[in-house]
């Protein structure tokens, strides 16, 4: 599965573990995935997100206010929790609608925000961000302009009724037949 991921977003999962661990956690949920995107201070997700004026302290103070710090040390692997399989399915989705053959960390990111459930996106919520902002962000970064939204098809109204309208080109044909007549009889 981790085959495309770069070497910088691998390295995001392997933070989110030791952010796990440290709070002692026995999963890795996307909090944690999140506080990995901000501990690799060398992928785009970081400057997205610090752009943004997201610190890693704030998400790690949220983390903890929201789940709480854990009981027990766990040892071993940590396994990922369902949201988070589905941030990083949802990630290589990103990357292949962006036209990449790689999974960066800001596929990662907008993975989080496009599943927009979860802890993470709660904080970033919290954090006055939306995915909106988010997104925007990470397509500016890259290069390219963030969607514009589908154009509104503005109708323009006449501040005249329909019908006045109607009537009043009807009275003006009848005069202008009536006039008809008389001049050429």
């Amino acid at each position: 599965m981790f085959e495309r991921f770069t070497e910088r977003a691998r390295q995001v999962l392997v933070l989110a573990q030791d952010d796990a661990l440290m709070l002692r956690h026995n999963y890795i949920g996307t909090e944690h995935i999140l506080l990995g995107l901000l501990r690799e201070e060398d992928g785009l997700a970081a400057r997205v997100l610090g752009s943004l004026d997201i610190t890693v302290e704030e998400v790690r103070a949220e983390v903890v206010r929201i789940v709480g710090r854990g009981e027990e040390v766990t040892a071993g692997q940590i396994p990922f929790t369902p949201r988070t399989k589905k941030v990083l399915d949802l990630a290589r989705r990103e990357a292949l609608s962006l036209g990449h053959n790689y999974i960066g960390t800001e596929h990662i990111l907008l993975g989080i925000v496009r599943e927009n459930n979860g802890v993470a996106i709660d904080i970033l919520r919290d954090l006055d961000t939306d995915a909106a902002k988010v997104r925007d962000e990470v397509l500016h970064l890259l290069g390219g302009m963030p969607r514009p939204a589908p154009p509104r098809r503005l109708r323009r109204r006449s501040p005249v009724p329909d019908w006045l309208t109607l009537v009043t080109g009807a009275v003006i044909f009848a005069a202008g037949l009536g006039l008809g007549w008389l001049i050429w009889g």
